[in-house]
């Protein structure tokens, strides 16, 4: 692929709990520099102005999940008109205790919060078995999700691999998106990823990874 293609493929991320505006500002230019589609950053520090064409994503429930879903409705309700994109978590207790019926609804209200925003929807994957990951992609599509992504990049089973996109792929078809990241420093990593059927790269070293890419 080239570079401007696997640019347009890219959230520009910048979720460390430290990030201030003027890190924000910063971020925004490179993300108009390299051409990514958009950047991610935390609730706070949305709006975020001066864009171009760059869109927003902001994180919801973020990093754990493990959020009451009215604090994620409030969250979502909070960013929704000032953002485009939204990539909430799941309640991770609820998938590994088995209650889908749970990690649907959570889902779905963050849906019904925002129902114009697009949905990226954070199953945390190095934390699951593959049946896990397939039911998680299940109720996310259920809920009315337009992504499934990998992972926050925070959780210390892992981030991305290219096992859990080729099984979130498969899962989904092309009905959904599948977002990878966390973990993902190398070009060769991201096109792994995009081999395995990722639409989308949510990636924090960008410059590093478009540098591996042909213009």
């Amino acid at each position: 692929m080239k570079k401007r293609d696997v640019a347009q493929m890219i959230d520009h991320t910048l979720l460390k709990p430290e990030a201030t505006a003027e890190d924000v500002v910063a971020l925004v230019d490179e993300a108009k520099q390299l051409g990514t589609y958009s950047v991610c950053v935390s609730p706070s520090l949305v709006p975020v102005t001066d864009t171009g064409d760059v869109k927003v994503a902001c994180v919801v429930g973020f990093p754990s999940g493990a959020h009451p879903t009215a604090s994620k409705i409030a969250e979502a309700a909070a960013v929704a008109p000032h953002v485009d994109e939204i990539d909430m978590v799941i309640n991770l207790g609820l998938a590994k205790g088995g209650d889908w019926a749970g990690v649907e609804s959570d889902i779905r209200a963050v849906r019904e919060a925002a129902p114009e925003t697009v949905l990226k929807v954070i199953i945390e994957s190095a934390a699951l078995t593959d049946d896990e990951i397939i039911k998680a992609c299940q109720a996310s599509e259920s809920a009315g999700a337009d992504f499934v992504k990998t992972s926050t990049g925070f959780h210390p089973a892992g981030g991305a691999s290219e096992h859990a996109v080729k099984l979130m792929r498969e899962t989904v078809g092309d009905r959904l998106g599948v977002k990878a990241s966390g973990g993902i420093r190398t070009p060769e990593a991201a096109a792994s990823m995009i081999s395995a059927g990722a639409s989308r790269l949510g990636l924090s070293s960008s410059a590093v990874i478009l540098e591996g890419f042909d213009d």
